[in-house]
């Protein structure tokens, strides 16, 4: 009965500690604008084919190339006649959820290389962060260039590249976030029960460090989506006809002079996109910062 009360306990203040962060976040009124205005880009995506035909995304009819935003092209059309709206918003599936889908393998494997080498120390450490020095050494753009030259073009293919561009730096924030916490009395207390080493990884560290994490995940999601962008633009991410933001300003810079909306559009869909993660990224590492609390 104890042990089961004990249990309720500690789960009560947990709940009651994110709850606390909750109330901070939502003090923060950039960060909830961020949150509103990111939560209802991605539901406008998820939700496109309800209300856009993704034939419109593909087919090409160069009689009506050029048309300016009208109430039945709401944002115009390309060079090629297809509707911009409709590329923009199928691009935006590519450009967020792969940018969600990149970061969320970066973190996973910044946890388990930074865990173990922050955690055990010695070789391991030393193995792992020459390693991680190694491909921090190249600028993360290049670094996925490369990956994509040697790879070829793909959606999948991309996610690689990103993510390999990106777990050395999640890997070296959680390592020393670990190694803050790996000498600590509790930590010591739980080898003394013959607790294994995994389970104290994620038990009673992985709780610990998730508020840092979180931050930075948050704030590397932004430069992941405008990466997404740049290699689309490049010419090296997403193959067209596949819509994609940064694919789309390619496709169409050669007309930017004349059709300048073909270009700004799509633009502002990244800017706000990575505004909003920036405002989101502000507002949780203020209330995750202890220095914050009442």
């Amino acid at each position: 009965m104890a042990t089961a009360t004990a249990a309720a306990r500690v789960k009560s203040n947990k709940k009651s500690q994110w709850n606390l962060v909750w109330i901070r976040f939502r003090k923060n009124k950039l960060a909830m604008l961020g949150l509103i205005v990111l939560c209802a880009l991605m539901l406008l995506c998820l939700s496109a084919p309800l209300y856009i035909d993704y034939s419109k995304v593909i087919t090409q009819s160069i009689i009506d190339a050029f048309q300016s935003p009208s109430l039945e092209h709401l944002f115009g059309t390309d060079q090629f006649g297809r509707d911009l709206f409709a590329r923009i918003i199928y691009g935006g599936r590519i450009s967020l959820f792969a940018g969600l889908l990149t970061t969320a393998i970066a973190f996973v494997m910044g946890i388990a290389l930074g865990g173990s080498a922050g955690y055990f120390g010695g070789v391991t450490d030393t193995i792992i962060m020459r390693f991680c020095d190694v491909l921090m050494s190249v600028p993360g753009v290049l670094l996925s260039m490369t990956i994509v030259a040697a790879l070829g073009q793909g959606l999948f293919k991309m996610l690689i590249a990103l993510s390999v561009a990106q777990i050395p730096r999640q890997a070296r924030t959680v390592r020393a976030a670990v190694m803050t916490l790996r000498g600590q009395e509790f930590i010591e207390a739980a080898r003394c029960c013959g607790t294994g080493n995994v389970r104290i990884l994620l038990k009673h560290i992985l709780p610990n460090i998730l508020g840092p994490l979180v931050i930075s995940v948050m704030q590397s999601l932004g430069g992941t989506i405008l990466s997404i962008a740049s290699l689309g633009f490049l010419g090296i991410g997403i193959a067209p006809p596949t819509p994609e933001w940064g694919t789309i300003i390619s496709e169409n810079q050669s007309s930017l002079m004349y059709y300048p909306h073909l270009g700004i559009i799509p633009g502002l869909f990244i800017v706000v996109a990575v505004l909003s993660l920036n405002f989101i990224g502000d507002g949780l590492r203020d209330a995750l910062d202890p220095k914050q609390k009442n």
